[in-house]
């Protein structure tokens, strides 16, 4: 199999380039993206709203994950492959997203630019993986992979609301 090492850095690589510049370009257009995006006007208020260092530890949270994960699969953990995989997908698909958003935007979004130098090495680590599995199963793990992100992430949050404000007037 590849060396799943690289994925973690190269998800570094990304996440460095949004840390960057997301603050800035969601100040920047907000208002234009809430004029052609009404129905997206939550996600784009709350995006706006991050401070860099909130979105930072929004950013390094799932760098970890991935991390830890890629350190299992070299670990030979139990069903580790199907775990990395899983993430694997998922971010496979989420640097698929920012260069959508890049084609719906008509410009440059945060991640762009990583986004479509790491499509190649995606889609080859994709069909690594195709060697070791089928796609039904890639697919369904894909799918487990954007839930498990989903519903980890936002857990490691609720953390109790003392121990959470000590720890945001830390680090915020």
């Amino acid at each position: 199999m590849m060396n799943t090492w690289v994925n973690g850095v190269t998800d570094g690589r990304k996440s460095l380039e949004e840390i960057l510049v997301q603050h800035k370009w969601m100040s920047a257009h907000k208002e234009n993206l809430l004029r052609r995006f009404p129905r997206l006007q939550p996600m784009i208020h709350h995006l706006s709203s991050l401070s860099s260092k909130a979105f930072t530890i929004a950013v390094l949270e799932e760098l970890v994950l991935l991390l830890l994960a890629t350190a299992y699969y070299l670990a030979d953990g139990p069903y580790a492959l199907e775990i990395w995989a899983a993430l694997f997908v998922a971010f496979s698909v989420h640097l698929v997203v920012h260069i959508g958003q890049g084609v719906i935007i008509i410009g440059y979004v945060p991640g762009l630019i990583t986004s479509i130098l790491l499509l190649p090495y995606s889609c080859y680590g994709i069909g690594c993986i195709c060697q070791e599995m089928d796609f039904g199963k890639l697919i369904l793990l894909g799918v487990i992979g954007f839930v498990a992100i989903a519903v980890i992430i936002p857990s490691l949050r609720q953390v109790p609301s003392s121990r959470r404000n000590q720890w945001r007037n830390r680090w915020c």
